[in-house]
């Protein structure tokens, strides 16, 4: 490699490493008396020359004693170390967080003060940060020019590739030093933490209510707002977090990248494979205050709570029925419109719901995922194996008030208790007869079905 040389810009004097040249000597009056001949960019002191020199030629002089990771430069060094020795020497004024630069307190400050003075040319939207502004600005472009090696996944910025590649490697380098949990990014560590402290920066103008991440109190404000700024480019369905149409987009591509490492089925979600993990663990993490009953999520548990409050908050505008839940009530809905969204690959039989389909999907794949450990008998669905193992209890919790007979299930209950009221809520379409149950009903229309056919 040929050596730089530096020009006086007056005398055009060249010189091959600066050395001989005087800074405070040189053709007085100067502003910028060293250039630089490989890009021309001029400078005002030889140390900004020789700063140029590493940048065009990758130089690194200084190295960490610590983890030997070298920097092009001194100040470069200093704030890598302040990671190993957790220094942080800048405080900010308004509420005594602690930074490790100066640069970092600045943009942290922008949260008190609300100043956001980078604005994209496009939507106007502004933001507090030039890299925040940058990335928002490739959702206009769908630039995507980093490319997984692995599974050909695209993303907009190489510090995002970098973090979707330990979805594979497995790689969390950023511990709890609580709880010991691990994490892959250093930002879920920081939002993790403060579940220990307890710290909730973040508030809302409108209701007060305070949040742990800046991204939480976004979500909450559309709420307020109905803002919901993510566009599904298949189905046009609109989403109010990037974590929500993330996930639905995966319907649309069948893309499943999370797989539990016992059975080997795969999900779209890292909050799915941990629901289904509790199956083979065991783990009931959410308890109810009340009764003290145990449940592997979350939604579960509120369910759960409302049976207790007797709460139906949400109402069936067609005959008024109340339900827990919004999705008991779109479900509901269903019966009244006859829509059924979910349709079976294997004989286009459809159904209701995603449960109904994954129940009816396993007669034809065969799997009995459910397992009694008293006599190993397998089950399709987690029902069947419940009213199984009332056999080997011997129980039977619903009672007929009028003749006391015991019952296992509530459906045989219910069924019974029709014997004593003589109520028929089944009606043949066809011939318009009535039928205590469900079952007796589909009897009957095979006679009509069987006509048709002769």
């Amino acid at each position: 490699m040929k050596s730089s040389k530096l020009n006086s810009d007056v005398c055009r004097k060249t010189n091959i490493n600066g050395s001989n040249i005087k800074q405070s000597n040189i053709h007085e009056g100067d502003d910028k008396p060293y250039s630089y001949v490989t890009c021309g960019k001029e400078s005002v002191t030889l140390d900004n020359v020789k700063q140029q020199k590493r940048i065009r030629y990758g130089k690194k002089l200084y190295r960490c004693e610590v983890c030997s990771k070298q920097f092009r430069f001194n100040s470069e060094l200093k704030k890598h170390e302040q990671m190993h020795t957790g220094e942080k020497p800048y405080t900010c004024a308004v509420c005594e967080k602690h930074f490790q630069t100066s640069n970092v307190l600045k943009i942290h400050q922008r949260i008190h003060t609300g100043e956001k003075p980078y604005s994209c040319d496009i939507c106007g939207k502004q933001f507090r940060t030039s890299g925040n502004l940058k990335r928002h600005e490739q959702t206009h472009t769908r630039e995507k020019p980093y490319s997984c090696s692995v599974c050909g996944k695209q993303f907009q910025t190489s510090n995002g590739l970098k973090i979707h590649q330990r979805i594979h490697t497995g790689e969390k380098s950023y511990s709890c030093l609580v709880c010991e949990k691990d994490f892959r990014i250093n930002w879920e560590l920081k939002i993790h933490q403060r579940i220990h402290t307890g710290e909730k920066p973040y508030c809302c103008d409108i209701c007060r209510k305070q949040f742990s991440s800046n991204s939480s109190l976004k979500e909450h404000e559309r709420i307020h707002t109905g803002e919901r700024p993510y566009n599904c480019v298949v189905c046009n369905k609109q989403f109010k977090t990037y974590k929500a149409i993330k996930y639905h987009e995966r319907i649309h591509t069948g893309e499943k990248p999370f797989c539990c490492t016992i059975c080997g089925k795969d999900f779209r979600s890292t909050s799915d494979l941990k629901m289904h993990q509790r199956k083979h663990t065991g783990e009931k993490p959410y308890s109810c205050d009340v009764c003290g009953k145990q449940f592997g999520t979350s939604g579960n548990l509120k369910r759960h709570e409302q049976t207790h409050t007797g709460e139906k908050p949400y109402s069936c505008a067609v005959c008024g029925k109340n339900f827990r839940t919004n999705e008991e009530l779109k479900i509901h809905e269903r019966r009244h419109t006859e829509e059924r969204p979910y349709c079976c690959k294997f004989c286009r039989k459809k159904f209701k719901t995603n449960a109904e389909l994954k129940q009816h999907q396993r007669i034809h794949s065969g799997e009995k995922p459910y397992n009694c450990i008293v006599c190993d008998k397998q089950f399709r669905t987690s029902y069947a194996l419940k009213y199984h193992k009332k056999i080997h209890t011997g129980e039977k919790p619903y009672s007929c008030d009028i003749c006391g007979k015991q019952f296992g299930t509530s459906g045989r209950f219910k069924s019974h208790e029709r014997i004593h009221v003589e109520v028929k809520p089944y009606h043949c379409a066809v011939c318009g007869k009535d039928f205590k149950t469900k079952c007796e009903l589909k009897i009957h229309q095979r006679i009509h079905i069987e006509g048709k056919s002769v």
